[in-house]
Formats: structure tokens, C-alpha cells, sequence
């Protein structure tokens, strides 16, 4: 019986105290089997990543699966390394399934009756289980199967929904209560079978806001109960401190019902739970799975000959430089089977030495738990062939993207004069926003760091920050008085700029204070936990932030002016999609533990295709209507005989017109729309983090276009080119913006723990269950905040100075995009590619280290995750910009 999700400590407590008086009370059954020695329990400690369909394959195979293993986890694929239940097959067995379809994906064909249930509605907390429970009777009637499997998802959902102190979580306690004295009581009681064993486990268990896939001790403290008749129960004892392994499920049950240990475990039998077979059976199991895990070292070390000549006869360190290692094993392994021998040739003569058979045992352990650390690291070793040849080829990238930049700065700017010498007398900024990239490599090779990167970001933007404010309000006093007073008859650059900086200190504080992100410091109070604790409307929060939004986006479309029919199309349909999203917050998301109605799932499959015909339709349209509506606008203004103001001055003087428009409106409805798809699929609480983000991009975008021309901007040349830190001002800005994003990602909750992903949003507006669709509706939940900055570039693109891109009439096509397009297309690639080659060296340099699995492997994840979120966004505002400026050049020729 797996009771998915469930933390061992409700069930057994934790250091050597009892689990507190509710839990105790929510499950009286299971404890009072515990309390009477019926029951034995365990705190099963499970390997990283902490994910069903992984921590499944360990408890039958007992071997240590890999990170990839995550991504599989929602596309599982047959088992085929040996496992217990291919054993089981091999001899009869008979085997019967009802729960989680991942069972019967690992194991196809192995099951004489099955019920699979989908494991990723995480919103039905009842269904789910009593789809199980309804089988239950029948089958504990039959007497035609060998083992039954009972996978119950409930809990895990609650867990997911609620996290741990959900008021679901005891109700559905009871409900597991229930169904284990049923089994108890009609099956192990059953006078006419005593040989029956009720073995209940979880695959993993949950943080305090119920999720899981990380290392910490509340995801990795699984359960594990051998509950056996009263004819047994002499030989238990209640112990709920042992600690164990998941992995030693494997070869204790292999030994306890006569089938062979999986070649491929590294398990150990673990105590206890065989104290009730004859003493010569005892040593018998333990020296098999002795023999079993001496394979696998001599497998691992092909000149390790323990167990077919003398110790001293090992020699040669076959590249690991452990002969210490090998002989510590040799002599350990030799040493038991020495004292096993001696004791069984003395069998007949010897009385009954409880002191010598202990010494064998402790002998055996000694061995098999040494044996057992060491293949566990040993695990992480991987060919150095393709590990040297992947490395090389990020490197190359590198390369590309670096050689690239510059070629298109060189190109960009030889024909400039060379600036004043007084533009270079300030160069703090410049030379802090270079070390960012060179921080944060630093940074990787510290567990730590890894564990708390969210610092990092918010520290780098808080200082980029006050050194912006720094330069403004050295360029504020360099103006003259006339001009001060000028301000306030529409010049006021200088006035929004340090608007500008204060909105983002401001919004950047509170976004750094409202996750207490990581993995170490999670305890710490933060605005979210406050929020959630304090009873605070969460919903009334999300429809706030939704007409915030609204508002904003309206306002930033309207500052190309309001005469402009496509403006107010635009508009409209982004109302329409604000609007359908306010409604399905206000109708549906007012009890998060609730499973969405059918009803629910309509309306956020209508706000989709909303938000999606209406955002590639502006995409395809607006090129090919901007040049109508600009000649519309200029023979009106002609009539009038006055002048558009566009507050932002954007393309006023441009020879660009038409496409500095279509790109605004195109990146606006890309900002606008993702930020409502956000409010839709976050969870309440970070609804106010995606209307800051957004004020952050629009602060941002202010900041950026009143100083357009006026300064220099840092950042530019990315190290190899300090030289041209006075010319240059797009790798500076799509750095910040690039910057900004990372920032975002770990305000919304988001680390390096997989546990921090959110697996409830992804089934938002999914009627059936799609392992391709969940997976994309997570991945733009959990990456949120660095897309929505990539989609920015567009908007970006349209308030930067094209004028430089091509002022002859003359020059080609392809000039002119790679003008436009290669620097906010390139410096995420190349940020990214640096970061990607500096951990990928960490992650090799680190393979043997403790924290492999718990820290650097799910860090490792992300930053491939990253990767695909970079490519996907420059493919995005690469394939925008061109189709438009195609769109644009093609009317003009014809």
C-alpha cells in the first residue's frame, strides 16, 4: 500500500518524539498497531529527486535513478532494468494493481487486473482514492493473486493543494486509517493464512506547502510500516527511530519472500524486520545480499577479486586511486565470510551463542552499508568521452554569440567619432554591471550559493539600481538652471528618470521580501506567509492585480494616441481577455482546494484561445495596417494644423515609423498577454508579484527611453570591449532587462529545488490528462518572469534609436535586422551560454561530492531548463521583428 506524499513523520514522529496529538489521532488503527509490536515502522530516507515515478524504480529495483528521471516522471516509460516485480513474474505470481497509472506504465503487462488512476489531477483529492478503495473488497475476497498494489494519490494531492496543515490533511489520515484496518482486519487476521504481510510506504514527502522533488529532510522522509497477524507480533518491537533507506525495500523483501535480489540494488536488508526465521536463514539472507552487492563492486572495479583469491592479492588502482577503498571492502567482505564459515562449521558442537551470531551480523553490516555508500557516489560517474565533447561544443556556442557581438558593434560604430574624454571619467557602473556575469560563475561552486541564488539576483539589481540613480543625478546636476526649470514644461527627462530608479528600488524591495526563497532560510517570515497566515483576502488581491494590469497595458498602448483605429482594436480585445480572466478568478478560484468543475476548465480553455488568436493575430495584422493608420494620423494632424505628442517620443522622427509602431503595440500585447495567462495559472499569493514585474518593465522602458541618446550607457562590450563602453547602449539595456527577469523568477518562489515548482497550476483548463500539455503549462508557470522580460525585447526594440541601423537608403534587408536585431538577440544567448559552460564545469568538478544529487543535479535542471527558455524567447522577438520589418518593406516596395 503506497500512500503517495505521505512525511514519515505523521506516522512515527520525529526525533524520538511521537507525531502530535492530531495526526495520532487521525490514524488510532495504525498507531495502535505500532504501540502493540504488530506493526514495525521506519523512516525511509529517499534519494533526490524526490518525484513518484523515480522513488517508484528504487523501491523495486533498489537502485539509485538519475535527475532525468524528473522530465520521465510525466512520460513514464517501461522498467526494464530488473526489478522485484519482474522476479515475482518469473516465479507465478500472481499480481493485481488499483491506483496510479504510473505502476502500469513501468511494469506493462505484468498485472492480471488494474485500475490505473492519472497522478496529475492534483485538484481531486477524493475521486482519486476512492477509485482505489472501491476495488478493495473484491479483491481482498479472491485468493488469486500473489501480491496486491494499492497506490493511493489523495494525500499528495491535499499536500499540493493545501500543503501540510491543509484541513483536508486529517480527514484523508483517517481515510488511509481505514483502509489499513480493513486489510489488516480481513486479510493478515484471516486465521486460515498467517503467511500474509501488509507493507505501506510513500514514495516521498512534502514540504510545508506541500510540494516535493528536493533534498530537504520533510521531502526525503518517506514511510515505510511491515505490519504482519498477532502470530508475529512477538517478534517486533515498535521502533520509530530506525532510519533506513528506500532503497533497502528491494532486497528485504527479495530475501523475505525467496526471490533474487535485482542485480542492479544497492540496498541493504535492513534490521528487525527477519528477526522471526531461524538463525542459520538470518546470516543465509544477509550473505546473499552480500554476494549481490560484491558483484556489483567487482563490476564497478573489474580487477577487485574479493571473494576468489586473498586480499593482498588486489593491486592496481584502475584509474580510481581507492586501492585503500577496495581493500577496506576486501577485508570487510572476507572478514564476515570467515566468521559465517567458522560459525557453520561448528554447528553441531556449539550451544546457542547469541554473541557470536551478533558479531557475524554486525560483521555482515559493516560490509554491506560501506559498500552501499560507496556505490551510491559511484553512481554519478559518467563517460569523460561525452562529457568533454559537450563541453566543447557550449564552448564553441560561446564563441559564435561572442565573436558575433562584436563583429556587430564594429560594424555598428566605425563610422562614430570618437566621444569626449569626459564621458569616460565615470566608469563604476560599467565596470560593476561586467562583474555581474563573473559573481555568479563565482558563485556556482558554493552549495550554498546554489541553495540561495536569489540573493544574488536581488543584490545585483539593487545595486544596478543605485548606481543608475548614482548617474542621474550626476547628469541632474550638470544641467543648467534654465533647464531645471524647464521640467515642468515638458522636459523633464531628468524627472522621470529618478522617477524611474525609485519605482524600481521600490518594486525590486518588495518583491526581494516577498519569498523567503532557497532552501535554508524557507522558515523565515516573508509578505507571502504573512499574507496567507493572516487571513488576508487572497482573491480580492488577484482581481486587483488583474485590473491594475489592465489599466496599465491600456495606457501603454494608448501612448501611441488614441486617433489610431488599430490602437483601440487592440485595446479592446485585451479588455476582453482581462475581463473572461477576472471572471474566472472571481467564479472559480475562491477555494484553491476544490477540483476545478467542468465549467471552470471551459472558461480557462476560452481565456487561452482568447489570449492566443488575439496575440498572433495582432502579430500577423498590424504590420500590414500601421502604414494606412500613420498616413490617416498625419492627414488629420495636417488638417488640424498641429502636432501628435507621444509622451514617450516614440518615432517621432524616426525613419522608421511604421515599424516602431507595429513593434510597441506587437510588445505591449506580448507583455499584456503573458501577464494575464500569469495572473490565471499563479498561485493567489504572486498574482502582486506579476503586476510588479510588469511595473518594473514599464519603469523600465522610461528609464531607458529618456536617456536614449543622451549618455552612455555600461554594460556594452561585456569585458573584451571596455573599449567601447561610450559607444554603446543595447547590450546595457537587454542585460538589465535579462537581469530583471532572473530577479523575478526567484521573487515569484521559484529556487533550485524542484520542490519549489508548481505542479497545480499546470492542469488549469485541462480536461484530460496530457503529459505534453502539463509539461508546457509548467514550464511557463515555473519560468514566468524571464519570459515575460525576453517578450519585452520586442517593445524594447521599438523605443531604442534605430536611426543608427541603417540611415543610407541603400542598404540591404539583412543589414538592417542584424542591426535591430543582433544585440537583443545575442546577449541573452551569450549570459546564458557563460552561465551554462561555468556550471557545467562546476557540475563535473562536483560530481563526487555530498550534496551531487541534493544540490548541484537540480541546479544543473534549471540551467538547461533556462537554456530552453532563452531559445525559445530570442526565437520569438527574432521571428516577430523580421516578420514585421518584411511585412513592412514589401508594402513600401510595391
Amino acid at each position: 500500500m503506497v500512500i503517495d506524499g505521505l512525511p514519515a513523520e505523521f506516522v512515527l514522529g520525529k526525533d524520538d518524539r511521537p507525531p502530535n496529538k492530531a495526526l495520532m489521532e487521525a490514524m488510532p488503527y495504525t498507531q495502535s498497531l505500532l504501540a502493540n509490536g504488530i506493526a514495525k515502522g521506519y523512516h525511509a530516507k529517499a534519494a533526490p529527486p524526490t518525484v513518484t515515478m523515480p522513488r517508484l524504480k528504487a523501491i523495486v529495483s533498489g537502485a539509485i535513478g538519475g535527475f532525468l528521471d524528473v522530465a520521465f516522471n510525466f512520460n513514464t516509460q517501461a522498467l526494464l532494468d530488473d526489478n522485484l516485480l519482474g522476479q515475482f513474474s518469473k516465479v507465478g505470481w500472481k499480481m493485481v494493481m488499483c491506483g496510479d497509472e504510473t505502476w502500469l506504465k513501468l511494469f506493462p503487462g505484468h498485472f492480471m487486473r488494474h485500475d490505473g488512476v492519472s497522478s496529475f489531477f492534483v485538484k481531486d483529492t477524493v475521486e482519486v482514492d476512492k477509485n482505489v478503495s472501491r476495488h478493495l473488497s473484491y479483491e481482498l475476497s479472491k485468493n488469486d493473486w500473489n501480491l496486491l498494489i494499492l497506490h493511493y494519490l489523495g494525500l499528495d494531492h491535499v499536500g499540493h493543494t493545501g500543503g501540510r496543515n491543509s484541513p483536508l490533511m486529517a480527514p484523508k489520515l483517517m481515510e488511509m486509517d481505514e483502509v489499513v484496518k480493513m486489510i489488516h482486519a480481513s486479510a493478515i487476521m484471516n486465521p486460515d493464512d498467517k503467511r500474509t504481510l501488509l507493507v505501506v510506504a510513500s514514495d516521498h514527502g512534502m514540504t510545508e506547502n506541500g510540494n516535493h522533488g528536493g533534498s530537504s529532510y520533510e521531502e526525503t522522509d518517506s514511510l515505510l510500516l511491515f505490519i504482519g497477524s498477532k502470530s508475529h507480533a512477538t517478534h517486533f518491537s515498535s521502533i520509530i527511530s530506525n532510519d533506513v533507506n528506500q532503497v533497502d525495500i528491494a532486497p528485504t523483501l527479495a530475501l523475505l519472500f525467496g526471490v533474487p535480489i535485482p542485480k542492479n540494488n544497492i540496498g541493504v536488508m535492513i534490521p528487525g524486520v527477519i528477526d522471526f526465521l531461524k538463525d542459520t536463514h538470518q546470516l543465509r539472507a544477509l550473505q546473499l545480499n552480500s554476494w549481490q552487492l560484491l558483484r556489483l563492486l567487482q563490476k564497478q572495479v573489474p580487477g577487485f577479486p574479493c571473494g576468489s583469491f586473498p586480499c593482498d592479492g588486489f593491486s592496481g588502482d584502475q584509474g580510481y586511486n581507492s586501492n585503500d577503498i577496495m581493500e577496506k571492502f576486501c577485508r570487510l567482505y572476507l572478514r564476515s565470510a570467515f566468521l559465517h564459515d567458522s560459525w557453520i562449521s561448528t554447528e553441531l558442537s556449539r550451544s546457542d551463542n547469541r554473541e557470536e551470531k551478533s558479531e557475524i551480523i554486525a560483521a555482515y553490516y559493516e560490509f554491506l552499508i560501506n559498500a552501499n555508500q560507496w556505490l551510491s557516489h559511484k553512481a554519478t560517474d559518467k563517460p569523460s568521452t561525452v562529457i568533454v565533447f559537450g563541453v566543447m561544443s557550449m564552448f564553441l556556442s560561446f564563441l559564435i554569440f561572442s565573436i558575433s557581438i562584436y563583429s556587430i558593434i564594429q560594424e555598428s560604430y566605425s563610422g562614430e567619432k570618437q566621444l569626449s574624454n569626459g564621458i569616460f571619467t565615470q566608469h563604476l557602473d560599467e565596470g560593476f554591471s561586467l562583474s555581474v556575469i563573473f559573481i555568479l560563475v563565482i558563485s556556482m561552486g558554493s552549495s550554498s550559493m546554489v541553495e540561495e541564488e536569489q540573493y544574488i539576483w536581488h543584490y545585483l539589481i539593487s545595486t544596478l539600481n543605485l548606481l543608475f540613480l548614482r548617474k542621474t543625478m550626476q547628469f541632474f546636476k550638470k544641467e543648467s538652471t534654465c533647464r531645471f526649470f524647464n521640467l515642468f514644461n515638458g522636459h523633464g527627462k531628468v524627472c522621470i528618470r529618478i522617477s524611474s530608479i525609485f519605482t524600481l528600488l521600490i518594486t525590486g524591495r518588495i518583491l526581494r521580501g516577498w519569498h523567503q526563497g532557497g532552501v535554508n532560510w524557507t522558515h523565515l517570515p516573508d509578505i507571502s506567509k504573512w499574507l496567507e497566515q493572516s487571513g488576508t483576502d487572497l482573491q480580492l488581491i488577484q482581481l486587483i492585480a488583474v485590473i491594475l494590469t489592465t489599466i496599465l497595458i491600456l495606457f501603454s498602448l494608448s501612448l501611441l494616441g488614441r486617433g489610431m483605429k488599430i490602437v483601440l482594436v487592440v485595446g479592446f480585445n485585451f479588455l476582453m481577455s482581462g475581463l473572461l480572466v477576472f471572471y474566472h478568478i472571481l467564479r472559480y478560484q475562491h477555494n484553491a482546494s476544490l477540483p476545478s468543475s467542468n465549467a471552470a476548465t471551459s472558461l480557462a480553455q476560452i481565456i487561452y484561445a482568447t489570449l492566443g488568436v488575439s496575440t498572433v493575430g495582432t502579430v500577423l495584422a498590424v504590420p500590414w495596417i500601421m502604414p494606412i493608420q500613420i498616413s490617416k494620423a498625419c492627414c488629420r494632424d495636417r488638417n488640424d494644423n498641429s502636432a501628435v505628442s507621444y509622451p514617450l517620443k516614440i518615432g517621432s522622427q524616426s525613419q522608421y515609423p511604421e515599424l516602431i509602431y507595429s513593434l510597441h503595440i506587437i510588445g505591449w500585447v506580448y507583455i499584456g498577454s503573458w501577464c494575464l495567462l500569469q495572473l490565471l495559472l499563479q498561485q493567489p499569493v504572486n498574482s502582486v508579484v506579476t503586476l510588479l514585474i510588469l511595473m518594473q518593465i514599464f519603469a523600465s522602458f522610461l528609464f531607458f527611453s529618456q536617456g536614449m541618446l543622451q549618455q552612455k550607457q555600461w554594460v556594452e562590450c561585456a569585458g573584451s570591449l571596455v573599449g567601447c563602453l561610450g559607444k554603446h547602449h543595447v547590450f546595457d539595456h537587454v542585460a538589465v532587462l535579462y537581469y530583471i527577469g532572473m530577479a523575478g523568477h526567484f521573487a515569484l518562489g521559484n529556487s533550485n529545488s524542484l520542490a519549489t515548482v508548481d505542479v497545480a497550476g499546470a492542469f488549469i483548463g485541462i480536461s484530460n490528462y496530457s503529459a505534453l500539455l502539463s509539461g508546457i503549462l509548467m514550464f511557463i508557470i515555473t519560468y514566468a518572469s524571464p519570459t515575460l522580460l525576453l517578450l519585452s525585447m520586442v517593445m524594447y526594440i521599438s523605443i531604442k534609436n534605430l536611426e543608427t541601423a541603417a540611415s543610407p537608403q541603400n542598404v540591404d534587408s539583412e543589414h538592417v535586422l542584424k542591426r535591430i536585431l543582433g544585440l537583443p538577440c545575442l546577449v541573452p544567448l551569450t549570459i546564458n551560454s557563460i552561465l551554462l559552460i561555468a556550471y557545467t564545469i562546476v557540475l563535473i568538478l562536483m560530481r563526487n561530492h555530498l550534496f551531487v544529487w541534493s544540490v548541484f543535479s537540480p541546479k544543473y535542471l534549471y540551467a538547461c531548463a533556462t537554456t530552453v527558455c532563452v531559445l525559445i524567447g530570442v526565437f520569438v522577438v527574432a521571428t516577430t521583428v523580421t516578420y514585421a520589418y518584411m511585412v513592412l518593406a514589401l508594402r513600401k516596395k510595391y
